[in-house]
């Protein structure tokens, strides 16, 4: 349990060690245990650079900022964790006249961290982008579709010929269709409906429309986490997002055979908890991790970083809709998804805080 004068830094995102004028750890934050493997607990009392192999140059620059009474900032910096561990960090080292005898802050930060977090900031700021094109672009077609469906309806009633009516029937077709477009392109800006969710209810919902609508060469198989609480989300929208990342899997796996490809075609939905996660700046002490699995082809090299974007899409005849929805979802809910595909393997891992279930409700 964390001593009160230091509960403010449960809630930091960034590693934050105390040390007092020993170089003593006086108290390490959540995400400092996490980045040492260490409890705060174990920590406290040993001096910091020892828990290094290779900190000697750390440890003379402590020293002076603890005699000079001065901080210091040191980017890229590597340390091996005792076990073999090497650390990529930042370092911001303050001085401070701080309870229980702490005279040094010490913020780290895994330089790979901060590359994640700065990724999902520039994939926010896409994907608000795009949205915002994409609804405005839409609204601008749906008016002018409803009076072209209504004007070849009009046509319709006036041709003599029977065989015409035929190509009337195009135009209304085609017009229903980009309707039915433009209405999907509008869909995430509905306010979500929070309500107690199951996502392994969620998951076996997936599993039969899926097996349902590809009978033949697509296997699932659920690796689940059965301690995993319910969390308050939107049911439809949480189904939506899973559906459409599994479905992606699978008309990749059936498009491959198609094409003579040997896939074996499997697709594993895994639960897990995931702890100290980070999700746009703040830290979760533990998040549901939901993992797509599929043994694909994977998504083509080209596509890989703009595979969330709208209208983008590797398959003949896609839409480019299905994962843009999902990340709209799961943003909506105040978490993330992200995929990392290769031949053979490709991964969507789908991370939902469960603290903020609480705030949902």
């Amino acid at each position: 349990m964390s001593a009160p004068a230091f509960s403010g830094l449960e809630l930091l995102a960034t590693a934050v060690v105390l040390l007092d004028a020993d170089l003593r750890v006086v108290h390490a934050n959540s995400s400092a245990e996490h980045l040492l493997a260490t409890s705060s607990r174990a920590l406290a009392g040993h001096i910091f650079c020892t828990l290094f192999t290779d900190a000697q140059p750390l440890n003379a620059k402590l020293r002076e900022a603890i005699e000079r009474a001065w901080g210091f900032w040191d980017q890229e910096l590597a340390l091996t964790r005792q076990g073999g561990a090497v650390l990529a960090l930042n370092c911001l080292v303050t001085p401070v006249e701080g309870p229980r005898g702490a005279r040094l802050v010490v913020e780290l930060r895994a330089i790979d961290q901060r590359q994640r977090i700065e990724r999902e900031e520039r994939e926010l700021t896409h994907a608000f982008a795009n949205r915002e094109l994409i609804r405005n672009l839409a609204h601008e077609i749906k008016n002018p579709l409803g009076g072209l469906r209504g004007s070849a309806q009009l046509l319709e009633r006036e041709l003599e010929r029977p065989e015409l009516r035929e190509y009337t029937q195009v135009i209304i077709k085609e017009a229903d269709r980009l309707q039915l477009l433009m209405d999907r392109l509008l869909t995430p800006h509905r306010a979500p409906h929070v309500g107690p969710v199951n996502v392994h209810e969620v998951c076996e919902r997936v599993r039969s429309l899926i097996l349902a609508e590809f009978p033949e060469g697509v296997r699932i198989v659920r690796d689940f986490d059965a301690s995993l609480p319910d969390i308050h989300a939107d049911r439809e929208q949480l189904i939506q997002v899973v559906l459409n990342v599994v479905r992606n899997g699978a008309q990749a796996i059936v498009g491959a055979r198609k094409r003579g490809d040997d896939a074996p075609g499997t697709i594993t939905l895994r639960t897990r908890v995931a702890r100290f996660v980070t999700i746009g700046r703040r830290m979760h002490r533990l998040a549901l991790e939901l993992q797509v699995m599929d043994d694909g082809p994977g998504i083509p090299p080209e596509l890989r970083e703009r595979v969330f974007y709208p209208l983008v899409s590797g398959r003949e005849g896609g839409t480019g809709l299905g994962l843009t929805l999902a990340q709209a979802y799961v943003q909506q809910h105040g978490g993330s998804i992200e995929c990392d595909s290769a031949p053979g393997r490709t991964v969507f891992r789908i991370l939902y805080p469960l603290d903020a279930t609480k705030a949902a409700a």
